[in-house]
C-alpha cells in the first residue's frame, strides 16, 4: 500500500464516529480512575483535618463555663486594674477629717507609739487624693507582704523603718524623698497636712495589682443564725478606744469617736460591712523613738492568734494564721472552716492579746 493510501485509511479509521466515542469513553474512565486513586491515597505532606489543633477551633470544640473573677479585696465586682496602693494615715483628731478614707477597700488600724493608733488604708478600686499622710513603721512591710509588690505611700519614717521598707520589695512613694504626687494642705498645720494623689502616684509606678490576701467573701453565712448579737464593737489599740456601731439600714459597721459617727472629708461615714479584730503580739521598736521618748510599736502579723469577725450585727469567734511574710492570712472558725466576710470591704483592727472585743 502506498503512503497516500495508508494516510487515507488512517483518517477513515481515526476520524470515524465510532472511534471518537471510544476515545472519549477511555479518557473519561482514565480521569475517574486518577481522581479516585488520588482521593483515596494517604497524603504525606498534608495533615489529616481532624488532627488540626488551631487554638480557636480547640476552644470552640470544648467550651468551658467559668465563673467571673471577683475582687479579692472587697468581694464585689471584677478585680480592678492598675496597682494596689497602701497609705499610712493619721488616726488622731489633728488629722481629721481624713480625705479619701471612705474610698479605701481595706482599713488596718494598728498601734503607733505612746498608746496612739494609726491607719494603713489599702486602695485598689479607687485612687483618690488622701490626707493626712504620715510616717511608715518598721512592721508595715510585714503586714503588706501578702499583697505582693504593691506601693506603700508615706511621709518619712524614723529609725529602721525606711531601710526596712527599701529591703522589703515593696514599691515606695515617700514625700520626704521628693517623689511625685504630694502637696501640702495649707489649711492644716504640719505634719497633719500631707496630701497624696494616688492616681498620679499609680501612673508613675507600675506596681502589682490585686491578689488574694486571705479574705473569703459570701453574702450569706449559715453560722449567723446561731451567732451572738453584736450591735457594737468596742476594742482598744494601745490606749486608744476603737469603736464601731452596726447600722442595719446601711448594712455597715460605722466607726465612732466619742459615740459619734466618724465622717470622712466628703461627709460620708467611714464604714465597712466587716470588722476583724485580730489579736497580735506587739513589741517596742527601740530603733524608732519619738520626741517624747516613746518607742514605735512593732505589730507581728506572721504567726497565729485569736480573731473575732463582726458582720451583719453578729460576732463569730475564730483564729488567724500566717506562715510567712509573703503568705496570705487564713481566718477560720473553731471547726477549721473559713470565716466568711460580707462583700464590701473590711476593717482589720490589730490589737494586743487581752484587749477587749
Amino acid at each position: 500500500m502506498s503512503i497516500e493510501g495508508f494516510r487515507r485509511g488512517a483518517l477513515n479509521v481515526f476520524g470515524s464516529k465510532a472511534f471518537r466515542l471510544t476515545a472519549a469513553l477511555m479518557v473519561a474512565v482514565l480521569a475517574v480512575t486518577v481522581v479516585w486513586g488520588w482521593s483515596h491515597a494517604t497524603p504525606k505532606a498534608v495533615a489529616h483535618p481532624v488532627a488540626v489543633t488551631h487554638p480557636k477551633a480547640a476552644r470552640h470544640k470544648s467550651p468551658v463555663l467559668s465563673v467571673p473573677a471577683t475582687d479579692p479585696l472587697t468581694g464585689v465586682g471584677a478585680p480592678p486594674g492598675g496597682p494596689v496602693v497602701a497609705v499610712k494615715l493619721d488616726d488622731t483628731a489633728a488629722g481629721r477629717p481624713s480625705l479619701g478614707l471612705d474610698k479605701a477597700d481595706v482599713i488596718y488600724i494598728e498601734e503607733a507609739e505612746g498608746g496612739l493608733s494609726r491607719m494603713l488604708a489599702v486602695y485598689a478600686s479607687a485612687k483618690p487624693q488622701v490626707e493626712a499622710v504620715r510616717s511608715v513603721r518598721t512592721s508595715d512591710p510585714e503586714l503588706l507582704g501578702a499583697y505582693g509588690k504593691i506601693i506603700l505611700v508615706a511621709s518619712g519614717g524614723g529609725g529602721n523603718a525606711l531601710p526596712t521598707l527599701d529591703r522589703s520589695g515593696l514599691w515606695s512613694s515617700i514625700n520626704d524623698r521628693g517623689q511625685v504626687g504630694f502637696h501640702r494642705d495649707l489649711s492644716r498645720p504640719a505634719p497633719y497636712n500631707v496630701v497624696a494623689d494616688l492616681a498620679q502616684i499609680s501612673a508613675a509606678i507600675k506596681a502589682e495589682g490585686v491578689r488574694n490576701v486571705g479574705f473569703t467573701w459570701a453574702t450569706h453565712d449559715p453560722r449567723l443564725a446561731s451567732a451572738k448579737a453584736a450591735p457594737t464593737v468596742n476594742t482598744r489599740v494601745g490606749s486608744t478606744s476603737v469603736d464601731f456601731v452596726w447600722n442595719a439600714k446601711l448594712g455597715f459597721y460605722i466607726r465612732t469617736i466619742g459615740g459619734q459617727w466618724l465622717l470622712a472629708a466628703s461627709g460620708a461615714p467611714v464604714a465597712k460591712p466587716n470588722v476583724l479584730v485580730q489579736f497580735c503580739t506587739v513589741t517596742p521598736d527601740r530603733s524608732d523613738i519619738d520626741v517624747n521618748g516613746n518607742p514605735s510599736m512593732f505589730t507581728t502579723t506572721v504567726g497565729t492568734g485569736r480573731v473575732v469577725l463582726f458582720r451583719n450585727g453578729n460576732r463569730i469567734e475564730g483564729t488567724w494564721s500566717r506562715r510567712s511574710n509573703g503568705a496570705r492570712t487564713e481566718f477560720k472558725d473553731p471547726a477549721g472552716k473559713p470565716l466568711l466576710l460580707a462583700p464590701g470591704g473590711t476593717f482589720v483592727v490589730l490589737v494586743r492579746p487581752g484587749a477587749p472585743a
